[in-house]
């Protein structure tokens, strides 16, 4: 069976802020960063272009398996994606109160942080987190 295409590496969130980031978007990002981390306890792992913390584990219909982030977020070109794994459905009530947002199945985008409440942003990443607990992998 194939592993996944993305997998964890060893660079570090200022490598890679450093390499791919606009400089006017490394404080949104550290300011993310700093609430995924005190969600999940656990240290940033860059997989690939995505900054993620904590690991849970996934399973397919197929019988697949595999880990992915916990929680995450991507500093695209145009938006800031945040990776909400559990989706949106329970969380209306939040993003009603969250500001400027899109979201995909289980992406949130931002333009950037100003755009948004970060007192309601940081409950929906904690909520998140709390939700996926259950298929958490090797939490601190």
């Amino acid at each position: 069976m194939a592993a996944a295409k993305t997998q964890a590496t060893a660079e570090t969130l200022d490598e890679f802020l450093a390499r791919s980031v606009d400089p006017s978007r490394h404080d949104d990002c550290r300011r993310i960063a700093a609430m995924m981390l005190e969600a999940t306890g656990e240290a940033p792992v860059m997989w690939g272009a995505i900054v993620g913390f904590g690991r849970y584990q996934y399973q397919y219909q197929s019988g697949r398996t595999g880990e992915w982030p916990l929680v995450a977020f991507s500093p695209r070109k145009n938006d800031l994606t945040l990776y909400i794994m559990p989706g949106f459905d329970r969380y209306q009530s939040l993003l009603d109160e969250l500001g400027k947002h899109k979201t995909g199945k289980s992406c949130l985008y931002i333009r950037r942080l100003a755009d948004v409440d970060l007192t309601v942003l940081n409950a929906l990443i904690v909520s998140s987190v709390i939700s996926m607990s259950p298929t958490r992998v090797g939490s601190t």
